[in-house]
């Protein structure tokens, strides 16, 4: 469990690092459910960013999501997505 010190110094953590440590983390854990809560969000935090257009692809197209997923951790996206990594990776405050 992490302590709030350890969740300030995740915080301070460029986006890309949170996206690149909890993806690594998710992985090597096999924590799939972490995994498609992010490609579950990437929709909201796209329609966060003033993309809604982008925000509502249907889950049957699978491969767009993938994409997004992928390159989450980049931009705009990994910023609105930035909270969904700090719980991950610090889940005590």
């Amino acid at each position: 469990m992490a302590d709030v010190s350890e969740y300030e110094e995740l915080d301070r953590l460029p986006t890309r690092e949170l996206h690149d440590r909890a993806i690594k983390l998710a992985l090597a854990r096999g924590d799939l459910g972490f995994l498609w809560r992010l490609l579950r969000d990437i929709p909201a935090a796209e329609a966060a960013v003033g993309h809604p257009e982008q925000g509502t692809a249907d889950m049957m197209h699978v491969s767009a999501l993938v994409n997004e997923f992928l390159h989450a951790g980049e931009g705009e996206l990994a910023e609105a997505l930035r909270p969904v990594y700090l719980d991950y990776l610090a889940p005590v405050r």
